[in-house]
């Protein structure tokens, strides 16, 4: 089975470069299943419904959300009904929405899909490797899972590693967002457990990760706010990561970083 993961979509330039080159690269490609970050992809902050349906009507077979999972007023009213929308796991008992969801691939494979937030440098939440454990648990790999895409969003890159080795074997893929910027660490574990630090973001980078630079460097020069963080709109590069799985155990046997559009080197992936 092909998977692709696609970062964190930020803004306008994000969304309009999932919906003109997605299609064109499940097509290339042949991909069984795609998830996409959409945390920032309302303005920069959070996910609107109608921006919701915009990415999955480009391809996006489930969406995965982050901290700003509520910053639009009205994710309360749709997050609940949206079975492929996928919010932290961990975030408290009560919140509304699914912290992981099974989705149907095209080729019939059924993929687990699960989101979770991290506690270093971020908003408090519940343990996440507990969480994580519970749901994959659940749904174990190899018997109710054919894969299993794990996004964890948080800034500590140490603590997406410790995540990946902590699931090899258990899952398919561990792969970080929210710093919007793609590492170059993808590998495959000893268990075979395909982890990629961050997958970087579907955004303009000739920004200050997403958003113009003007008021980002004014706050660093003086520790004064002037204003709000706006998304740059240049052409985007959509950045994350492809693997090919194992159809007799869903582990990974291939993995690639893609990078495509914008300003940065490019990258798809050689599956032959």
């Amino acid at each position: 089975m092909k998977l692709l993961f696609l970062g964190d979509v930020v803004g306008r330039a994000g969304r309009d470069a999932v919906s003109a080159r997605l299609p064109g690269l499940i097509e290339k490609h042949g991909f069984d299943l795609v998830v996409v970050n959409g945390e920032n992809a309302s303005h920069g902050r959070g996910l609107t419904e109608a921006h919701y349906h915009d990415i999955r009507s480009a391809g996006a077979d489930a969406v995965t959300l982050g901290d700003h999972a509520f910053d639009q007023r009205d994710t309360l009213s749709y997050i609940a009904r949206e079975e492929m929308l996928v919010r932290p796991i961990n975030m408290v008992p009560g919140t509304p929405g699914r912290g992981a969801t099974l989705v149907e691939s095209r080729g019939g494979y059924r993929v687990l899909v699960i989101n979770a937030q991290g506690r270093v440098f971020m908003n408090p939440v519940d343990d996440p490797f507990r969480a994580v454990e519970m749901a994959v648990s659940a749904c174990p790999l190899g018997e109710q899972a054919d894969a299993i895409v794990v996004d964890f969003h948080t800034e500590a890159t140490s603590e997406i590693q410790a995540m990946g080795h902590f699931l090899d074997g258990k899952v398919s893929l561990v792969v970080g967002t929210h710093t919007h910027i793609p590492t170059a660490d993808h590998r495959i574990l000893r268990g075979g457990t395909a982890l990629m630090a961050d997958a970087g973001m579907c955004g303009d980078f000739d920004s200050v990760i997403g958003v113009e630079v003007d008021e980002p460097l004014n706050r660093f020069l003086t520790g004064i706010s002037s204003g709000r963080f706006t998304p740059a709109e240049g052409e985007a590069t959509l950045c994350g990561v492809a693997i090919e799985t194992d159809p007799r155990t869903g582990l990974t046997s291939r993995m690639f970083p893609v990078r495509v559009g914008g300003s940065l080197s490019q990258a798809e992936p050689a599956f032959g």
